[in-house]
């Protein structure tokens, strides 16, 4: 195979790979993704994808075919707590409690104001597919699998690396500007010497993905992941059960997955048949009942995060960069995170329009949100023991003992309304978890890319459960409906493409001529316009901008192609063209006209 030349080389070919290559071809730039696997995952692994997430795989055109596959809204609304499955007496299987999950199936007015796309469910082994076809159909010929990264060398103007064709036997050597490392820290962190740090061995996991008609006992159709605090394995992280489709989903589903905590050096947990023994005797499966094992798996949860961002003209993004718990479905949809915000950078140098300093805002922006999320994670993980503590549970307690700190949820007996009420706060508690709006979707960035405007530094009704929309610079660009000539327009879907946003008050025209102009002026992709409710090149039919906006009638926002806030005027200002001239220059790290 001759050796090629190409813009970017993505090493890796699960969400962040995949989904870097649909970016980099929206934006027009060329890429090169390989992986040394011979296929997409083969483990059903990360599941949830979070409006964000279905944000940018709109813009990319693959999220009808992501939603048409997933969980149907009605399925993913809540997650459930149940003393086990099944078993001997009617205590197991009794629901503990119910919580509403992630929007509640797109029916929390927050969320619904927040993003005109709903939280999604599909695990990667379906999910991976979808991307990799996609993917090849925007980029034909530069998705290669079973092509594995051997060594690389950087130099003053790019990367060469050489790549071995497994199914061919041969090598071939391809000479790129940038490479992103999204391979999960097989390969590209330890060629340039770039480690990982954080806690590890945080719980060891088995997993089994099987094929098993359970809808006899997962009878609510609502809940999407089912906590089993079985008593006679001592209480939370017994078990946990999550559907996987792929026709239907809820009690019908016909695969799931059900995960087990061990301890790090229990050696059952690597030998099949006490591991399958286990499952059964958890869930309290009848006899007769033999699910259709696909795949077991043993992993370890950590919370660890790459020394690096960026190493040179390497960038880290994905597993490669941090990996920590599931809990809260927050690893892949920090992948697809990070990889949104490298790509119309590296496609803004590589036009020309920005300068280097632009890349370093990548990891000054990305790392400290993956190491809240990590945090988060960890957090969440640890948080289910509260449901032990408010029930009394214990892996000490005989089987006996822990049913008996349960009958006071379902008998009138001393002390039932005060147990009662601590689970209530216990699994109220769990929203850190479930409704971690802010965490999710309402991360901010703080780096050279951002151009402060002066105002008070933002406090949170609450860091982690609400998401507060705000133009403040470093914001997420609040959702907002409008209209134009009949259509009807979410704003934040003006940026598709790689394009800068002004968006002014009604008043606000000499912003819309400024910012007009500095795109003529300087090749820049921007689009600009007025919004209001009377008036304006776009109407505010809803209110739901004005209500956000945060600047007055003559003021401006300027938005950066990957929604968030750059720049932000409260009023009009005297030269809005030096103004606006200063900001982008500002975020782009180069010189304007």
């Amino acid at each position: 195979m001759s050796d090629i030349q190409v813009p970017v080389l993505i090493v890796g070919g699960g969400g962040a790979g995949l989904t870097a290559s649909m970016i980099l071809s929206t934006l027009g730039v060329d890429s090169l993704l390989v992986s040394a696997l011979p296929t997409t995952s083969t483990l059903p692994k990360a599941h949830v994808l979070n409006q964000r997430a279905m944000e940018i795989f709109t813009e990319v055109g693959v999220a009808p075919e992501i939603y048409r596959r997933s969980t149907p809204a009605a399925n993913m609304r809540a997650t459930g707590w149940y003393a086990g499955l099944a078993g001997p007496h009617d205590g197991y299987g009794r629901k503990l409690g119910e919580l509403e999950v992630w929007g509640g199936g797109y029916t929390d007015p927050d969320y619904v104001a927040a993003s005109p796309c709903r939280t999604c469910n599909l695990p990667q082994i379906r999910l991976e597919p979808v991307l990799k076809d996609h993917a090849e159909k925007l980029n034909p010929g530069g998705v290669r699998f079973n092509h594995e990264l051997v060594d690389l060398a950087q130099d003053a103007d790019g990367v060469t690396a050489t790549v071995r064709d497994k199914d061919a036997g041969t090598t071939y050597q391809v000479r790129a500007q940038y490479l992103i490392a999204a391979d999960g820290g097989r390969t590209v962190g330890k060629l340039l010497g770039v480690g990982m740090t954080g806690p590890r061995n945080i719980m060891k996991m088995v997993s089994i993905h099987m094929t098993a008609d359970l809808s006899p006992w997962a009878t609510d159709d609502d809940v999407l992941i089912r906590w089993l605090v079985n008593p006679d394995f001592g209480g939370s992280w017994s078990g946990v059960l999550v559907p996987m489709g792929p026709d239907h989903w809820g009690p019908a589903s016909e695969e799931w997955v059900f995960h087990m905590q061990y301890a790090t050096d229990d050696p059952d947990a690597m030998q099949e048949e006490k591991v399958l023994g286990r499952m059964r005797a958890i869930l309290g499966l009848p006899p007769e009942l033999t699910p259709t094992v696909h795949r077991i798996s043993q992993w370890v949860m950590e919370g660890v995060i790459s020394d690096k961002f960026r190493a040179g003209r390497v960038f880290f993004a994905g597993d490669a960069a941090h990996r920590h718990p599931p809990t809260g479905g927050l690893g892949l949809t920090s992948a697809i995170h990070d990889v949104y915000n490298l790509s119309w950078k590296l496609a803004a140098v590589l036009a020309g329009r920005a300068g280097d300093g632009l890349l370093d805002t990548y990891e000054a922006e990305r790392k400290p949100v993956d190491q809240h999320n990590i945090d988060n994670a960890i957090a969440n993980a640890m948080n289910h023991f509260t449901l032990d503590q408010a029930l009394n549970l214990s892996p000490e307690k005989t089987p006996e003992e822990n049913w008996a700190e349960l009958a006071p949820l379902w008998e009138d007996l001393p002390g039932s309304a005060e147990k009662r009420h601590a689970l209530n706060r216990a699994i109220g508690s769990q929203t850190m978890e479930f409704r971690h709006h802010n965490v999710e979707f309402g991360y901010r960035y703080d780096s050279a890319a951002i151009v402060p405007d002066g105002s008070p530094e933002y406090v949170p009704l609450d860091p982690v459960r609400l998401y507060e929309p705000s133009t403040k610079p470093g914001h997420p660009l609040p959702h907002a409906f409008v209209e134009r000539q009949g259509e009807r327009i979410a704003l934040g879907t003006l940026v598709h493409g790689g394009k800068f946003l002004l968006l002014a008050g009604e008043e606000g025209q000499a912003w819309v001529e400024a910012a007009n102009k500095l795109s003529a002026e300087n090749d820049l992709p921007l689009v600009a316009g007025t919004v209001g409710v009377l008036g304006g090149d776009f109407v505010d039919v809803r209110c739901a901008w004005l209500k956000n906006r945060g600047v007055s009638p003559t003021g401006a926002v300027l938005v950066r192609p990957d929604r968030y806030v750059a720049f932000r005027s409260a009023e009009g200002v005297e030269d809005p063209h030096a103004a606006l001239r200063a900001a982008l220059a500002q975020v782009l790290a180069a010189e304007l006209r």
